[in-house]
């Protein structure tokens, strides 16, 4: 395989530029373009609903690198121009302004887009929470407000709720589970979270579907819930999960499904590859198809999709992990979590809220989770967890 003269990027968040820092390292020496609707220099997403939404940090601090960093690169950013189509086979994006740019390979990394709520777009003071500019509209109402209502019990909704009372707001978080990140992390661990969440002073309205946003002149005054509940608000945030950013790809010739439908290779088709949260890939090792929304993925991801650009044959085979920080609680996950899963004690005390847990099913642990026990956990994890065989080079 000859490697690639040009490598386009679509999106400069992480996955994007890991790829780019990944293949100058592996000895890439050819043009380097990354392509980017933001205006920002690449920016790191899980601070913004901790330190940035707090205002324990300025913008400034989330970048990803510096500004020597970016030269040093030796890529060219294209920045403030979304893309609106591709052409597989030509390797051609054509973005908003209607510029036409071609890569002899091609990656897409162009992440999430959040879900929203019908009738949002009509009020002022609802928000999501993607973006940097999103971080800082939303900082800037928090301050101006009493009474924020989260709508959403995922990671997301329980950080900004999380953020949002160490603040000071009244804090009410609504969501369709039954407890905070119950989909994630199981009733048990997740009811946990719930507990803490309910010590610290959020007002907890789970298990019960939003009916309509209400407002008056414009503005958002609340949330009401199925059952008739009226929640007030001064502002609404929406965190309510995400899909991935594939509109843009209709009629590209790609297969779209949850996400762009990659091979083991993050391989999309000749040429043309998929990264970060909007990649499905076929992981060998647990033979199914996986999309992994976390900042960790983004990264791993990233040294195969170049190292399979410049010529390896490297199927990707990770171990998923994430985490969360929400008060003083450190959640970290390995492997796979599900609800349905056995979840026993391996070490600490829940009630001490530190403890690492073992996920099993059928009788084969799946997951490994530390709260406040990150050391642990990792052990655990390298105990339990072998990484998945790789095939015969």
């Amino acid at each position: 395989m000859t490697a690639p003269g040009h490598v386009l990027i679509v999106g400069a968040s992480a996955a994007g530029l890991s790829t780019a820092e990944a293949l100058r390292r592996n000895g890439h020496q050819g043009r380097l373009t990354l392509l980017d609707a933001e205006p920002h220099l690449p920016y790191d997403r899980p601070p913004l609903s901790k330190q940035v939404l707090a205002g324990a940090w300025e913008p400034e601090r989330a970048r990803l690198r510096g500004q020597a960093q970016l030269e040093a690169l030796g890529a060219e950013f294209v920045r403030g121009e979304p893309a609106v189509a591709l052409d597989a086979a030509e390797r051609a994006v054509i973005t908003a302004s209607g510029r036409v740019l071609r890569g002899d390979a091609v990656v897409l990394a162009t992440g999430l887009t959040p879900c929203r709520l019908p009738g949002q777009a009509g009020l002022a003071g609802v928000h999501v929470l993607r973006g940097l500019d999103d971080a800082l509209a939303l900082r800037a109402r928090l301050t101006a407000g009493t009474r924020l209502v989260v709508v959403g019990e995922g990671v997301l909704g329980g950080e900004i709720a999380a953020t949002a009372r160490g603040l000071g707001l009244e804090v009410t978080l609504a969501g369709m589970g039954h407890a905070v990140l119950g989909d994630q992390l199981g009733d048990e661990i997740g009811g946990l979270l719930t507990r803490t969440h309910a010590e610290r002073g959020v007002r907890l309205r789970l298990g019960a579907a939003v009916d309509a946003l209400t407002g008056e002149a414009g503005r958002v005054t609340g949330v009401r819930l199925a059952g008739g509940e009226l929640l007030p608000a001064d502002a609404v945030v929406v965190a309510v999960g995400c899909r991935p950013a594939t509109g843009w790809l209709e009629g590209s010739g790609l297969t779209l499904g949850d996400g762009v439908e990659c091979d083991a290779r993050c391989r999309a088709a000749e040429g043309v590859y998929a990264v970060g949260d909007v990649a499905s890939f076929v992981h060998e090792g647990l033979g199914r198809r996986l999309r992994l929304e976390n900042r960790t993925n983004a990264t791993e991801q990233a040294q195969t999709v170049a190292a399979n650009i410049l010529g390896a044959d490297r199927p990707y085979t990770p171990i998923p992990y994430f985490w969360t920080d929400q008060y003083d609680v450190k959640i970290q996950a390995h492997g796979l979590l599900s609800p349905a899963a056995e979840v026993t004690i391996a070490e600490g005390d829940p009630e001490q809220r530190r403890f690492a847990a073992l996920y099993r099913e059928d009788g084969r642990v799946t997951g490994v989770l530390g709260w406040n026990m990150p050391k642990q956990a990792r052990l655990l994890r390298q105990r339990t967890l072998a990484t998945p065989p790789l095939p015969p080079a």
